[in-house]
């Protein structure tokens, strides 16, 4: 039985290729603003680290005006996740990588979707590190596990609409509809957007990342009866302040860089402790010295017979 064809959907699904391809062309003016260090990177990161990237694509660049910053892509380093658990996809990432199968990321592609990639993939990119701040080993464990359950799921892409309101000029979005301009998709479970995918995985185990912080109204100051300074209250332990959770959806790249809960972690000069500010050779030292150099150097030269 031949299976009907629906132009419609044929002519969506060609629309959204194209926005994809545009949306995902690589910008011509980017430049990291520090060489990386692969060598340092992978004797610095931790399974569970977040890798923040500085894209140079056209939807980089609108993740990055309405979220203000620098992060419009956030990865999750899994290690030698893959080898370790005999994973099916193994052999074919091995034949892909090589040795780099021992350190891979995890992350969504709108192109692509949940995908793993090297850790060197984002080497000539602007990045940073972030660590969570005391995960527990277990916990750990089952963020992994979330993560790598999703390889192969596609990029959330509800419909045109969610691709196409990226060509208007973002600018023209108010600051508080900014972060909501990002939420799109059609929350089906076999489609996620990068920072999402992994805001979930914490979020499962009760991890925080950008959390609604209010106080406790049952730690308010009340009148005290006798018995109470007897027997101790139910609620005396009661917490200062309620965290109350973001949607997934809501998370951006820069909430991991922003969050209190997770360090930064500086893997290149810093990390390697021989930083030394000093012994910088700034260009325009150099320059005023070669210009010094050739002035010393016309003042003393003998003149010629023509002067």
């Amino acid at each position: 039985m031949l299976s009907s064809f629906h132009p419609w959907k044929a002519a969506r699904q060609f629309v959204i290729r194209q926005f994809t391809r545009l949306l995902t062309k690589p910008l011509k003016n980017y430049a990291p603003r520090f060489p990386n260090d692969l060598t340092a990177l992978k004797r610095s990161v931790r399974k569970g680290d977040i890798v923040l990237v500085e894209g140079e694509q056209r939807v980089s660049e609108v993740i990055k005006y309405l979220t203000q910053s620098s992060w419009s892509h956030v990865a999750l380093y899994i290690g030698d996740e893959l080898v370790r658990r005999q994973h099916p996809q193994l052999g074919q990432v091995r034949a892909a990588f090589g040795d780099e199968v021992n350190s891979l990321l995890i992350e969504a592609l709108v192109d692509s979707g949940v995908i793993v990639s090297p850790l060197s993939k984002y080497i000539n990119f602007n990045i940073r590190v972030c660590r969570p701040y005391n995960l527990r080993k277990d916990h750990l464990q089952q963020i992994l596990d979330e993560v790598i359950s999703q390889l192969g799921y596609t990029y959330d892409l509800k419909n045109v609409f969610d691709l196409a309101r990226y060509f208007f000029p973002v600018s023209l979005v108010p600051r508080r509809f900014r972060r909501k301009a990002l939420h799109f998709g059609s929350g089906l479970p076999t489609q996620v957007i990068c920072s999402s995918m992994i805001a979930a995985a914490f979020d499962k185990v009760g991890f925080p990342i950008i959390p609604q912080i209010t106080p406790n109204s049952l730690t308010a100051p009340r009148p005290r009866s006798l018995l109470s300074y007897i027997l101790p209250l139910a609620d005396s332990a009661s917490p200062r302040f309620l965290f109350r959770r973001s949607h997934p959806t809501l998370v951006t790249p820069r909430d991991f860089d922003f969050s209190p809960y997770f360090q930064i972690i500086k893997f290149d000069v810093i990390e390697s402790g021989r930083f030394d500010y000093s012994k910088i050779v700034w260009a325009q030292d150099e320059e005023d010295e070669k210009q010094e150099e050739d002035e010393q150097e016309q003042l003393v030269r003998p003149p010629t017979s023509s002067e």
